[in-house]
């Protein structure tokens, strides 16, 4: 049960709540027995016509009884339902603690729609961990435990049926359910699991599979996904009832054995005949309540299987040591022999890169689609780490800088950016929250976005913005950030000709003393670059200025060439 540790350290941060939770609960649990056993003594006592102040004192006791369990059970309720709530914060926090560090490139390995699940469905099964699982089945043994020793005063014999029952309902009953569950419940959470993918893969790719004329077929595929899982679903529920059911049957028939148990002592002559209803009636409280044991393993293996997956990405992320960058200043960046790949793919997309890129120079890194100039960019922001070699800033590993001191000091414009539904305001806010409207509006107008307005609305993922308006606006969020270090994916890919122009000769001036690194297809205006990095198939094929590259007549030459031939 190692996967449970985590869960176990992070319940265990409550202990006040838990310890009131179990005192609430035993005491609950005995007053009810006591309840029950005083109710059949003094149905008992009450047709051998005894003394009435006899009468008073079993009626008292039944009120008083009545009284505290019902004050035990309310302050059990509260406690545990606090506990539990407070339990699962913490659990939310860990898991964001555990996934924030591996953004983005836990999407390499893992698909959106099943971290969805995790954080959800996960996470939402481990409320019954300490409701279902932790503490209910200390209540339970400390209450039949008190029970057998009350029950041993009168009779051995009926004491050895309680244990003999106790054992029957809260270990074997409950072993052999958990051997029947857990094909299932791994059944059920990976299907969950897969339905999640496949339902956040049919809303993303909703309109293309309406113009493609497919949506259907996803809708049927989608439909087939949900009624098997629901199938899934409906036997482990049968399995749940069919534990229930056969604990029940157990804890009755129990009753019955200590119903005739207590007849034959009676007849014997080992016990008053007097408390005959009352173990009887202590009896059928004490099972009664071992009812809920049988589904101690079901919700057991279902949190186990929840948390390995929530915190199997604890595992994978090992602690280091990181310190930030101190400097507001320009920032440098090397990378020494570097070879990276994606999980699982079959070759490396960069292959022995070393590069270097000093503070305030001007950089372009040029080369066609798929030549792995995306990838340097992400490694240069630390979003990832290469597999061999070193990348560093400012000569330091980029392992050992934190990110968010690094994320700080660059301004970053992404192949594609994202766009939260609210304003113009709101999406700009991002780069700095202290901007004042007419900051924004400065900024708005230089990027060419003057008919917009801070509080203009923006949908969900920036829908009802062009591709060209979605690069300003990011070029805006980068303007108002104000770092001195530019990291820019084909900022400009978007936008028409002549506002391309305009743009990239504002920009020169407000960077002119900064670091700038430029991905691009675009081979014009790479004159004013003090570098220019060729890629090809993950490679590094050349390094030079404009005129060093073009002098050299190679891959750089070519590709001018091919421009020149292309655009006339």
């Amino acid at each position: 049960m190692k996967e449970l540790t985590t869960v176990v350290k992070l319940v265990a941060k409550e202990r006040r709540d838990i310890w009131l939770s179990i005192f609430f609960g035993v005491l609950a649990g005995l007053t009810t027995v006591g309840l029950f056993g005083a109710s059949g003594y003094l149905i008992s006592k009450a047709a051998l016509t005894p003394p009435l102040y006899t009468l008073i004192i079993v009626i008292a006791m039944v009120k008083l009884f009545g009284f505290i369990r019902g004050l035990g059970r309310y302050a059990e309720r509260l406690f545990s339902h606090r506990a539990t709530f407070t339990i699962l914060s913490h659990i939310r926090t860990r898991f964001f603690d555990v996934l924030e560090p591996r953004v983005p490139q836990i999407f390499q390995k893992y698909r959106s729609g099943d971290l969805l699940s995790r954080v959800i469905g996960d996470v939402e099964s481990l409320q019954n961990f300490f409701l279902r699982v932790y503490y209910p089945p200390i209540v339970l043994v400390i209450v039949f435990l008190s029970t057998i020793l009350f029950t041993a005063f009168f009779s051995w014999m009926l004491a050895l049926i309680f244990f003999l029952g106790l054992i029957m309902v809260s270990v074997i009953i409950p072993l052999f359910m958990a051997s029947r569950q857990r094909k299932s419940q791994q059944s059920v959470r990976e299907g969950r699991g897969e339905l999640s993918v496949a339902l956040t893969e049919w809303m993303y790719g909703f309109r293309d599979l309406k113009i493609y004329q497919r949506l259907k077929k996803q809708e049927e595929e989608l439909a087939s996904s949900m009624n098997e899982h629901e199938k899934q679903q409906e036997r482990q529920q049968l399995q749940i009832v069919h534990g229930q059911s056969l604990n029940t049957f157990v804890a009755l028939t129990a009753t019955w054995v200590v119903t005739a148990a207590s007849v034959w002592l009676v007849q014997a002559g080992d016990m008053d005949g007097l408390f005959l209803a009352m173990f009887i009636m202590i009896s059928l409280m004490v099972f009664e309540d071992a009812g809920p044991m049988a589904t101690v393993p079901v919700y057991l293996e279902d949190n186990r299987h929840a948390a390995e997956r929530l915190f199997s990405l604890e595992e994978e992320s090992s602690p280091r040591t990181v310190e930030p960058l101190e400097t507001d200043a320009p920032l440098s960046f090397a990378m020494e022999r570097v070879t990276y790949s994606f999980p699982e793919a079959p070759a490396p997309v960069l292959r022995d890169i070393s590069l270097s890129i000093p503070a305030g120079s001007k950089t372009a890194i040029i080369g066609a689609s798929g030549s792995g100039k995306s990838t340097v960019s992400q490694l240069l922001l630390a979003m990832d780490e290469a597999q061999d070699g070193r990348v560093s800033v400012n000569g330091k590993d980029i392992v050992g800088v934190e990110q968010g001191s690094l994320w700080d000091r660059v301004n970053v414009i992404l192949q594609e950016n994202h766009f939260f539904y609210g304003t113009i305001k709101d999406n700009l806010a991002i780069a700095d929250d202290t901007a004042t409207g007419e900051a924004m509006n400065e900024v708005l107008e230089k990027v060419q976005l003057a008919h917009f307005s801070p509080e203009d609305r923006v949908e969900e993922r920036g829908d009802n913005l062009s591709g060209g308006e979605k690069q300003r606006l990011a070029l805006a969020r980068a303007y108002l950030k104000q770092s001195h270090t530019w990291l820019l994916d084909e900022p400009f890919s978007s936008v028409d000709a002549l506002t391309q122009a305009e743009l990239s000769e504002d920009f020169w001036k407000v960077a002119a003393e900064d670091t700038v690194v430029l991905i691009s297809h675009n081979l014009k205006g790479l004159e004013r670059m003090d570098q220019i990095i060729v890629m090809d198939h993950g490679e590094l094929v050349e390094a030079g200025n404009y005129d060093e590259l073009m002098e050299k007549k190679g891959h750089f030459y070519e590709l001018k060439q091919v421009e020149r031939e292309i655009v006339g």
